[in-house]
């Protein structure tokens, strides 16, 4: 067993971060049976739209929600986050038309903004062992696969004895465990910023000049694109491969999703580990590097027919999945060695928003380059996940990333 997990507040912590995950997958079940009522055949318009929104919250909530609450105890930031996903998601089975689901979507994927990094700029207080923290950060990552992969078929189970309204109501419960469980805690703050920290303004951009004035969180900057490319064609294609490419149905949809998520939770059973042999930045690298090799390589084996091809695209989406988990799950580590502890919450929100950007641009330009092919939008989004990695190595000094940087 991790030995993180013989802390008893991150124990409790963790057991509210699982909660609400599975909590937030049954509301993605729930979202798209929802719309179909709604709209009928229209449903993945407003899914699309619905996921944007979530998006663009993420992008322009994050810094100003962290400037807002700098000041306020980690525990009342959380549990108030989790309380206000509890009424939302409660109104969403009485929504009677679409922009009343929009609005609601947007106050609960505000409330997320607030509360995950939150959570991620409270990890290092409660374990300052940094081994600890590495196996909480792989812990988090194994949560969000298996959140993927789980709650579809924690709905599947429910939906055989309760109407797809009720998800929400197991949602609800979700996120009201995650604030019972963390309203028992007693979570330190980071030291106070001094009064003469500037404004709101200049608060609600300390995250993002602390990175871009540090050499490892510019690159790490970059490397967020280059996941955010390679994954985005997975995520966005891979219908399209099992249904259209290879004329297969739904389950080996499934099943290729199963591939992306196995390649990542067994990179991150390994990481902890490996992270104690090796570098931040030969991980990080080497998984970005895994990951455009791969998608590259999705661009010719679509082109064999046959259970052949499809053999060889499900293994390469499992090297993207493996390269993703690398490149992404240490981010932690490098921020929290290489900022003081007054600005980490402003640089976790930063990165959460700042990731998600990326994501904002290649989840359309992925859908919209694959009109022209599966092979193009693959070996296009290979080359913008190239860039970035190159930028990467350019951006990341090989010295030692320890010193931190004064905000």
């Amino acid at each position: 067993m991790p030995t993180a997990l013989a802390v008893p507040t991150y124990r409790r912590l963790f057991a509210a971060q699982a909660i609400s995950l599975a909590g937030s997958g049954l509301t993605t079940v729930a979202l798209g049976l929802l719309a179909y009522d709604l709209a009928g055949t229209d449903a993945g318009l407003i899914l699309g739209t619905v996921f944007a929104i979530k998006m663009l919250a993420y992008v322009v909530v994050a810094p100003v929600a962290a400037a807002l609450v700098h000041a306020a105890p980690p525990r009342s930031v959380l549990v108030g986050a989790d309380l206000a996903r509890v009424v939302v998601v409660l109104g969403l089975p009485l929504v009677t038309s679409v922009w009343q689901v929009y609005v609601l979507v947007l106050v609960l994927q505000t409330a997320s903004a607030v509360h995950t990094p939150a959570y991620q700029a409270a990890l290092p207080r409660v374990l300052p062992d940094e081994r600890q923290y590495t196996q909480a950060l792989s812990l988090s990552r194994l949560s969000e696969d298996l959140e993927m992969v789980l709650s579809p078929l924690l709905a599947a189970a429910l939906l055989l004895v309760v109407p797809s309204s009720d998800l929400f109501v197991g949602t609800a419960i979700g996120f009201a465990v995650s604030a019972l469980l963390v309203s028992r805690l007693r979570l330190a703050g980071p030291r106070p910023v001094p009064d003469d920290a500037g404004t709101f303004a200049e608060r609600a951009r300390r995250g993002v000049t602390v990175m871009l004035r540090t050499p490892a969180l510019r690159a790490v900057l970059a490397l967020n694109m280059v996941v955010a490319a390679g994954g985005a064609f997975v995520l966005v294609q891979y219908v399209v491969i099992a249904r259209e490419t290879y004329g297969r149905g739904e389950g080996t949809a499934a099943l290729l999703m199963a591939a992306l998520g196995a390649g990542s939770l067994t990179v991150t059973v390994l990481l902890p580990r490996a992270l104690e042999a090796l570098p931040e930045r030969a991980v990080m690298l080497g998984g970005g590097g895994l990951l455009v090799v791969a998608t590259t390589a999705v661009a010719a084996a679509v082109r064999v027919s046959g259970t052949g091809g499809l053999v060889a695209v499900g293994a390469l989406v499992l090297l993207v999945g493996a390269g993703w988990a690398a490149a992404e799950t240490p981010v932690g580590r490098i921020i929290t060695r290489t900022t003081a502890e007054q600005d980490q919450p402003a640089v976790f929100a930063a990165q959460f928003s700042l990731s998600h950007a990326c994501w904002l641009l290649t989840y359309p330009l992925a859908g919209w380059i694959g009109g022209w092919g599966v092979s193009t939008a693959a070996l296009v989004l290979a080359a913008l996940s190239t860039v970035a990695l190159v930028a990467t190595a350019a951006f990341w000094p090989t010295r030692d990333t320890s010193a931190r940087v004064a905000s």
